[in-house]
């Protein structure tokens, strides 16, 4: 298969939407600063594996079918826009009381690595605009002599790696800066800033078209 599969270009392009500020970059800066880098790398993991679910549903073509029905597409961009501007405004409460990089959850419990597991995974999986990328993307370098799962699933594999090594990279940095990001005005516009990004994304997607 790899001798028929024009790897570099994808992986010049993945490298690149990798590396380009979005929701995923916002969401593993601030489980780092909050609870440090290993938090910060298993929302990158979650948020990585999504992307399987994805390929998976491209080669299937069943984001065909997704993107084909205005119901369907409403409700899981609605869900995915609901579920951004949560987060959002989970952000701007804790900016309401800086105490440094806490997050203000019940009975003053920090951001576990579950959690931030399931914000990662569920903030990649219901976000449709991730659906329409692989759709529109991943066929330009598929094979068509070959299996469609096999190459999509090899190029989320690819996409998987690039992602984890910059995220985790991301996570570190934002970690060793933890003194700073610790003091509570910094931490205020920290939250404040978060949450007002998160929420513009949720916005943003619910305004997305088909």
């Amino acid at each position: 298969m790899l001798e028929h599969f024009q790897w570099l270009p994808f992986l010049l392009a993945i490298t690149v939407l990798t590396m380009s500020p979005g929701v995923d970059t916002l969401l593993v800066l601030r489980s780092s600063a909050v609870a440090g880098w290993r938090v910060g790398f298993v929302c990158s993991l979650g948020i990585c594996l999504g992307l399987f679910a994805h390929a998976t549903i491209s080669a299937l073509g069943l984001s065909v079918i997704l993107l084909g029905s205005a119901t369907l597409f409403t409700a899981f961009k609605i869900a995915g826009a609901l579920y951004l501007v949560y987060l959002g405004i989970q952000a701007l409460r804790s900016a309401w009381r800086p105490k440094g990089l806490t997050l203000n959850l019940p009975e003053g419990r920090q951001m576990s690595a579950k959690m931030a597991f399931r914000q990662g995974i569920l903030s990649n999986i219901l976000n449709p605009k991730t659906i329409v990328f692989y759709m529109a993307f991943l066929p330009q370098f598929i094979n068509p002599e070959h299996s469609a799962i096999a190459q999509s699933l090899f190029m989320a594999a690819l996409h998987f790696i690039i992602a984890m090594v910059w995220q985790t990279f991301l996570a570190v940095m934002v970690h060793r800066a933890r003194v700073w990001l610790a003091r509570p005005k910094v931490a205020q516009v920290l939250d404040s800033l978060t949450g007002v990004l998160l929420v513009g994304f949720g916005i943003k997607l619910a305004l997305t078209q088909r």
